[in-house]
């Protein structure tokens, strides 16, 4: 990390805040990125590299076999030791089926030599139009996640009182949506995710309809922990370009959170003082 010369408080703050907690474990990037939906093997494993993630979302249902497990050469090109996987649900329409769909996805980790990996990114999704997460469904498969030990991260749509329902009964953190996943639209519902993050005591990620790096610093800029990235990198045509255009967008947008912007004025402020002017 570069960083220009600052006092030792400000040194101290941009080196050490970078890092965030999920239910006490600790990661360096606020990155977070798929793997799904790229052309290749090669151009997956070159950007989840490059954009220097802690955070690897991997879809349960297309590893959910040992046969596949080896055969899934995606896994022989990341570096599993420092990457933490996050198996989600998605594909899973009930809470019945994403309760099953987590457990394979514990065992799968178990399997990958992360035997203390207990989390699961929570989607229950039966709208196969719109892809809206169902919350009911969340809300229950939750609360019974979360009972069996599972470090839940839930995947909702940018609903305040959900949020703090889901919070209430011990989930890891909030993921609310963006706008609707793969479709690039960016944030799309501002109040209701600034609600959402001043609210909330644990991390808010907000995930899918990012499209582009602005993005990701708006969604920082505005308070949110951690971003999400899956189809603005795989869809891009340089996705590498696009995953490191994803880094440097979330610190930046991070920074100015921290920075805290200036306030605004109805009325222009001149820069230079208006006195000793030389005609």
């Amino acid at each position: 990390m570069t960083i220009l010369m600052c006092n030792s408080e400000e040194s101290d703050l941009l080196n050490v805040d970078d890092q965030f907690l999920i239910s006490g474990k600790l990661f360096e990037s606020r990155l977070m990125v798929g793997t799904g939906k790229y052309k290749n093997i090669k151009d997956a494993s070159k950007s989840i590299i490059m954009s220097q993630a802690s955070i690897v979302t991997v879809a349960v249902r297309r590893l959910q076999s040992a046969s596949n497990l080896k055969s899934d050469r995606l896994l022989d090109f990341l570096p599993l030791d420092s990457l933490w996987l996050l198996p989600n649900t998605a594909g899973c329409t009930t809470a019945q089926e994403a309760i099953r769909v987590a457990a394979l996805g514990r065992e799968m980790c178990a399997r990958l030599d992360q035997v203390d990996n207990n989390f699961v990114k929570l989607e229950v999704i039966a709208d196969p139009q719109y892809l809206l997460p169902d919350p009911i469904g969340t809300l229950k498969a939750a609360e019974y996640l979360v009972n069996k030990g599972y470090t839940v991260l839930p995947y909702i749509y940018p609903d305040p009182m959900l949020a703090k329902q889901l919070e209430d009964i011990g989930c890891a953190t909030i993921m609310p949506l963006a706008s609707p996943i793969g479709s690039g639209k960016g944030l799309q519902n501002m109040e209701n995710m600034q609600i959402i993050i001043n609210n909330a005591s644990v991390p808010v990620i907000i995930d899918a309809g990012l499209g582009t790096s602005s993005d990701a610093v708006k969604a920082m800029e505005i308070g949110s922990t951690a971003v999400l990235v899956n189809s603005a990198i795989a869809y891009a045509k340089s996705p590498t370009l696009m995953a490191e255009a994803m880094r440097l967008g979330v610190i930046s947008g991070r920074y100015a959170y921290l920075a805290k912007r200036m306030t605004k004025s109805d009325r222009a402020i001149a820069s230079s003082p208006g006195t000793g002017i030389i005609f």
